[in-house]
């Protein structure tokens, strides 16, 4: 299996020893920078760190010092397609980076593919995240906040979870772009 996961599971993978193929962040703000501020050494080795070419600064910083390989895509603008990128192609036409990994991923003819570190829902605990994420600090107050609220069905279809007004939205999108497989 060919592993693609957001740039937030990626601390949390190396921790568990789980070697994703390819690490995707598009994200502008420092707090997700920090995800690649871990030096793991060997276990970097043949990972491909896929970033839009607009991630904040830092990131670039922490990939080029940790001697991670990575590259930089474009998502579709007018300025990009102004300077003539077209033969580059791009990535990143929805809201997440779940729909990164998607998009990529479909660009590279996978067919099965397994989504490792978008949240679109609550844990039957309340938690967004995994324990072992970094900021689960920064989600605090929001399952009382969103209870009730945005109610998806779960896993296997076995009853309902919580989610939240923004994962609805990006569940939404994934799934519209996925059934209609509209990656160009």
């Amino acid at each position: 299996a060919t592993i693609f996961c957001a740039d937030s599971a990626y601390p949390i993978l190396a921790k568990h020893d789980i070697k994703p193929d390819y690490v995707l962040s598009l994200e502008r703000i420092p707090l997700t920078s920090e995800f690649f501020n871990h030096d793991f050494g060997e276990f970097d080795r043949d990972v491909l760190f896929v970033c839009v070419s607009w991630v904040y600064p830092q990131t670039i910083k922490y990939l080029q010092k940790n001697n991670r390989n990575f590259m930089l895509i474009s998502r579709p603008s007018d300025f990009i397609k102004n300077i003539n990128f077209h033969q580059y192609g791009y990535v990143g036409y929805g809201p997440s980076v779940a729909h990164m990994a998607y998009e990529f991923a479909t660009h590279l003819n996978y067919k099965n593919i397994i989504f490792i570190g978008q949240d679109l829902a609550y844990a039957k605990d309340g938690f967004s995240h995994t324990k072992d994420y970094s900021n689960l600090d920064k989600h605090e107050g929001h399952f009382q906040r969103d209870k009730g609220k945005f109610q998806c069905l779960a896993y296997g279809g076995n009853g309902k979870v919580e989610s939240s007004g923004i994962w609805t939205m990006f569940r939404f999108s994934l799934q519209n772009t996925i059934s209609r497989n509209i990656i160009s």
